[in-house]
């Protein structure tokens, strides 16, 4: 199973079909076509996976949930937390049933 950690909205493309994402500060590129048009604006906290933003989430769940996140990994070293921060790219659960 993987688990997602909430992304914020800090860019989105001209075309609106993907947007640029912080995750705990590591920024990346995530498709918006799985949403309504206009559904997701900057600023906006998202939940993904494999790449897709698949639902909006409040910000107080969100930061809450962040914080969750941070205590977790703040046990682990560096190359644990990018790893653990990057997994919902590669989930390995992607292709089951």
């Amino acid at each position: 199973m993987c688990l997602s950690i909430p992304s914020k909205v800090v860019e989105i493309s001209e075309d609106k079909t993907t947007c640029t994402v912080d995750t705990m500060g590591v920024k990346r590129e995530a498709n918006l076509m799985m949403m309504a048009d206009g559904d997701v604006q900057v600023g906006d906290y998202v939940l993904l996976h494999i790449g897709f933003v698949m639902n909006k989430i409040d910000e107080k769940e969100a930061l809450a949930s962040i914080e969750t996140y941070k205590e977790i990994l703040e046990l682990m070293d560096e190359e644990e937390r990018q790893k653990a921060i990057l997994e919902d790219d590669e989930c390995p659960n992607r292709g089951a049933p």
